[in-house]
């Protein structure tokens, strides 16, 4: 999997994983602390054919992971990031059998870090 792009999402900001399901775009209800920045009613045909790609591997990040990333990176290295950026780490952050994906040993992988929707007030 060393060239699979991951598409860490909370499982309820569901819009292109919903779609990928349908084979077409769905509205769905959205529900996340990223939802401000990953929380899309419904996916486009765009986004759709995009993640349809056999190189793109979704993975579960709930709100809470998503959280717990966001502190670990104020608090150890004081990086404010919005929700949907945390949830980028989340997924490669959490332990196995949690939802997030464990590279291998020889993956290298990057994580676009993003604070333009941060409320320094919830930190």
């Amino acid at each position: 999997m060393g060239c699979s792009r991951e598409w860490p999402r909370p499982p309820r900001c569901t819009g292109c994983a919903r779609a990928l399901e349908a084979g077409e775009p769905v509205d769905v209800e959205v529900d996340s602390v990223a939802a401000d920045s990953l929380g899309a009613r419904r996916a486009t045909p765009l986004a759709v054919a995009a993640a349809q790609n056999d190189l793109v591997t979704s993975v579960l990040v709930d709100d809470e992971q998503i959280i717990a990333a966001r502190n670990h990176l104020w608090g150890e290295h004081r990086l404010a990031l919005e929700h949907a950026a945390a949830t980028a780490l989340a997924g490669i952050h959490g332990s196995a059998g949690s939802g997030s994906y464990i590279p291998a040993p020889d993956e290298k992988v990057c994580v676009v870090l993003c604070g333009a929707n941060t409320s320094l007030g919830d930190l």
